[in-house]
């Protein structure tokens, strides 16, 4: 099963906040032995979120989709997701109960009187309006559950309430994933070389080691390196060595200057 990730959010797209979600999940996965597969960035759009939405539940992928799912005007995600799926938003008994909870806490705090028939209060069980035969994803942080249907989990866009609700997920769900298969990576830094010169050397690793993708990354360098290429093998531990073993012996082959990455 492939792992992907939607971002969602115009204070992303306009630069007002910067992403943290990405590489925070790329974290969450390596600590478990998984790996991203692909990663999507959406403004606050309904036709786009919809469409992107109903292509992503069409696939068998794990998703995580951050963002939205709030009770304002430009919080879009939970009608998108029900769209996609053609199901009709309906309020999550739990989730209402959780919401009640968070609400009757925060007037405790202020010494106000609970009342959670106000229009205001009601306002915010919307934030528990899920696809039909959505499950909640608990918040440790404020109590206001996020919700998982079809693969796909939706949490807010604070990180101190989507990194463990992804956490959760993750350790809840798929625990049985983790560490499946062994990974390893070797690279070595290639001054002044040019792509093009070892590309035939690359598509050779990977015809000959199946389980191992080759990787270049070029640099023009700066003032404390030089311009270069990250060159190196990943993936199954057994053929990584061998192969990072035989690009050596190519570079050598080039008279290539190289140093460990």
């Amino acid at each position: 099963m492939a792992i992907g990730v939607i971002i969602i959010g115009d204070e992303i797209l306009s630069g007002k906040r910067a992403d943290k979600h990405l590489s925070k999940v790329i974290e969450l996965l390596a600590e478990r032995g998984l790996q991203l597969d692909w990663a999507e960035y959406i403004g606050d759009d309904r036709a786009r979120i919809t469409a992107t939405l109903a292509r992503s539940f069409a696939n068998n992928d794990i998703v995580f989709s951050t963002g939205g799912i709030g009770a304002t005007p430009d919080d879009h995600t939970r009608q998108c997701a029900a769209a996609a799926l053609n199901v009709p938003l309906e309020l999550h008994p739990e989730a209402k109960l959780l919401i009640q909870q968070r609400i009757t806490d925060m007037l405790i705090e202020a010494g106000k009187p609970v009342e959670l028939d106000t229009p205001e209060n009601l306002h915010r069980l919307k934030m528990g309006e899920f696809p039909q035969g959505a499950q909640i994803i608990p918040n440790p942080y404020n109590k206001i559950p996020g919700f998982a249907i079809q693969n796909h989990y939706f949490v807010p866009g604070f990180p101190v309430m989507a990194w463990p609700m992804i956490a959760w997920v993750l350790d809840t769900h798929y625990s049985h994933l983790f560490h499946q298969h062994a990974r390893e990576e070797k690279s070595v830094l290639v001054f002044e070389a040019m792509e093009s010169t070892l590309t035939p050397m690359m598509e050779a690793l990977e015809a000959e080691y199946p389980l191992i993708k080759v990787f270049s990354l070029p640099s023009v360098g700066n003032h404390q390196i030089r311009k270069h290429i990250e060159l190196g093998v990943k993936g199954d531990p057994k053929q990584v060595d061998a192969a990072f073993e035989q690009m050596l012996r190519g570079l050598d082959g080039f008279n290539a200057e190289y140093v460990p990455a």
